[in-house]
C-alpha cells in the first residue's frame, strides 16, 4: 500500500477552506482512478509540545507509488491538482509526501 500525505497549514478563512475542501475537493478526489480510502483528521491537530499551525491534513491510500503515478496522470488527478491551487494557492504552505509502506 501506498500513500500521499497532504499537510495544508491553517488558513485566513477556515471556514471558506472548509467549505472548498468539503464540498468540492474531497469529492473531485474521491474519483481519482484507483485511490483505495481518503481519510482526514478530524479536530485539532496537535504536537507533543503543543498545537500546530497545520489546520487539515489528507491521507490518499493507493496499491503503490505507481498508482500514483497514473492516478494523477489522469484526467480526475489532473483536475483534483488544479483544484487544489484555488483553495490553497500557496504551494509554500502545502507539503506533500509520497511513499509506500510496509507494516512492520
Amino acid at each position: 500500500m501506498a500513500r500521499m500525505v497532504v499537510i495544508y497549514p491553517t488558513p485566513k478563512n477556515i471556514a471558506e477552506f472548509d467549505r472548498h475542501y468539503f464540498e468540492i475537493h474531497v469529492p473531485l478526489a474521491k474519483t481519482i482512478p484507483g485511490l483505495r480510502k481518503y481519510e482526514v483528521n478530524d479536530g485539532p491537530i496537535a504536537t507533543p509540545i503543543g498545537s500546530a499551525a497545520i489546520h487539515r491534513i489528507g491521507t490518499l491510500y493507493f496499491d503503490d507509488l505507481a498508482a500514483i503515478e497514473r492516478a494523477f496522470a489522469s484526467p480526475e488527478g489532473q483536475a483534483t491538482g488544479v483544484d487544489r491551487r484555488l483553495f490553497a494557492p500557496d504551494d509554500s504552505g502545502v507539503q506533500m509526501f509520497l511513499f509506500d509502506n510496509r507494516e512492520v
